[in-house]
């Protein structure tokens, strides 16, 4: 079923009822840094919320094992939820003050860098979580294709 946007604009759980489990993919993640380059950053924590709602007793996320138990489930959207904001929240403040990629990118990492560097594929996800937030912080609600010509303009502006 569809709960709303978060990782993606089509992303779907599937809900087993009678085992009172969810499989969320990618909307929902432990310990790991969230891909949002494809992502929907304002709806993402209410998708959470969502899926708060089913009062689950396990997930199955977008990386690692499962999250049994209420209070293992309850942690990983309350920790799916910081990184997001987390992520968007000082992007946006740059993004819309007038700055640069590159600022935002330093703003970020500030805000991000203490709590989650140990995350797995934080370093990976970073440069794509900042170029999508501050676009979405500019308006623009459908996230732009990857090509290799936008990566590389993202890298070179990243680079200052």
């Amino acid at each position: 079923m569809f709960l709303g946007r978060a990782h993606t604009a089509g992303d779907i759980v599937a809900f087993v009822p009678d085992a009172n489990v969810m499989f969320t993919g990618d909307i929902v993640e432990h310990h790991s840094a969230c891909y949002c380059g494809d992502g929907h950053f304002h709806d993402w924590p209410t998708t959470l919320e969502e899926i708060r709602a089913f009062d689950l007793d396990a997930i199955a996320p977008g990386r690692g094992g499962a999250l049994v138990g209420q209070a293992m489930v309850n942690e990983a959207l309350d920790l799916t939820s910081d990184f997001v904001m987390s992520t968007y929240q000082p992007v946006a403040r740059v993004a819309q003050g007038g700055g640069t990629l590159k600022e935002a990118w330093d703003a970020c990492r500030a805000a991000c860098d203490p709590k989650f560097s140990d995350y797995a594929i934080y370093e990976h996800c970073l440069p794509f979580n900042v170029a999508r937030a501050y676009d979405e912080a500019l308006g623009i609600d459908t996230p732009r294709i990857w090509t290799a010509e936008r990566d590389r303009q993202m890298w070179e502006a990243l680079q200052g």
